[in-house]
């Protein structure tokens, strides 16, 4: 078990867009599913619309042991939103 960053803006922000598009949150919740892996400790983070954090958050749950949120500049940080590990 490891803990990986994902950076949502970088998943979204491309040479055409840096708006996220509600058409391409599957393409989005791929890329963060294959960043995330099996069994890992997630830490979300990046600017992001909320609807991009709650669509990672569903598709995170029952695959990462632990879900974390960080938002350094609001004094947020290693927020649990949810943890499903025994020790």
């Amino acid at each position: 078990m490891e803990k990986r960053i994902i950076e949502l803006d970088q998943i979204y922000k491309t040479n055409s867009s840096e708006t996220a598009k509600l058409n391409l949150v599957k393409d989005y919740t791929d890329k963060i599913l294959e960043q995330a892996g099996e069994g890992n400790i997630i830490l979300l983070t990046g600017p992001a619309p909320i609807w991009l954090y709650l669509k990672a958050a569903h598709a995170l749950h029952g695959k990462a042991k632990k879900l974390l949120y960080s938002a350094p500049g609001q004094g947020i940080e290693d927020f649990i939103i949810f943890d499903h590990d025994p020790d």
